[in-house]
């Protein structure tokens, strides 16, 4: 190709691409913005009431302890006993906004704001899974994240289960740690 076609071709060459950049970019706010979290297929018990809107999505990523233990009024019988959970949450894209832990159940933001809630309602979640559960906040400790939290979902349960391993009166004590995944999703006053 001779110097002076691959000069001329050389601004056509570069608009032809600017104009597919920006049909690409144009196309790209056309898409459907992310979707909230909808509680359509929830169960009633664990659906949070009119009047609340979501404030915050989050993935808890962590595990639950459990302790063998002397069945409560049984002499002689044992089983594992839920001790408390520990969990990083992450917001959607992965990034670290907070955390969870217990005993009791204390949901706590990166700015400090930390809350403790009151169980409304469990319902089963699937084999080998903890249960969905809707929780309503105490007021929250500190400003921040937290603040004005109404409700707490518990939902998109993976796992946390007691263990399977045997509980006997030879192993009371013992501590066995299981791993889950859950989303917990804050609601506010709408």
């Amino acid at each position: 190709m001779s110097k002076t076609l691959t000069s001329r071709l050389l601004p056509v060459a570069g608009a032809l691409a600017a104009a597919v950049l920006l049909s690409a970019c144009g196309s790209m706010s056309s898409m459907p913005a992310k979707t909230m979290f909808s509680q359509d297929s929830l169960p009633d018990s664990i659906k949070v009431p009119a009047g609340n809107k979501v404030a915050m999505e989050t993935v808890g990523v962590g595990e639950i302890t459990y302790e063998c233990r002397d069945k409560a009024n049984m002499p002689g019988q044992t089983e594992w006993v839920f001790v408390g959970p520990k969990a990083v949450l992450n917001d959607r894209s992965g990034k670290q906004v907070g955390t969870y832990y217990g005993p009791p159940a204390t949901w706590e933001s990166m700015d400090g704001s930390k809350l403790t809630a009151t169980q409304l309602a469990v319902a089963p979640a699937g084999a080998g899974n903890l249960p969905l559960q809707l929780v309503k906040a105490n007021p929250a400790m500190g400003n921040g994240t937290m603040t004005g939290v109404t409700y707490i979902q518990r939902v998109a349960l993976k796992g946390g289960v007691a263990p399977a391993t045997a509980c006997t009166t030879a192993s009371k004590g013992a501590r066995e740690i299981v791993k889950y995944q859950a989303d917990y999703i804050f609601w506010k006053a709408a």
